[in-house]
């Protein structure tokens, strides 16, 4: 079995996370800005457990605070399609230009 460099864990981390950055800041549904944006807590997390095997005196600090990443995802994605279901109820849509409730 052989060990792949840090470099590739980060080029991996560097895409995903572009991926995610480009679908949240492109797209007008709220949905897929929802996924996009777990995409690059996905992108994080792989930092974290990366660095945390391959930095200076190997631990789990990375792997514990990818666990709280995952938890906080969990929580933003409950919340995020609870609010995304309120407003389509009201808007009938879910695209991201159309959601200015608060300004009127």
């Amino acid at each position: 079995m052989s060990n792949s460099p840090l470099s590739s864990y980060l080029v991996l981390a560097l895409i995903l996370f572009c991926i995610g950055l480009y679908g949240a800041l492109t797209k007008r549904n709220a949905v897929i800005v929802l996924i996009c944006i777990e995409l690059m807590l996905n992108a994080v997390n792989i930092n974290l457990v990366a660095f945390s095997k391959y930095g200076m005196g190997a631990n789990l600090t990375g792997q514990i605070f990818s666990l709280f990443t995952i938890t906080v995802a969990a929580a933003e994605a409950a919340v995020g399609l609870a609010i995304l279901i309120a407003l389509y109820r009201n808007k009938k849509t879910v695209n991201v230009d159309e959601m200015d409730t608060l300004k009127h």
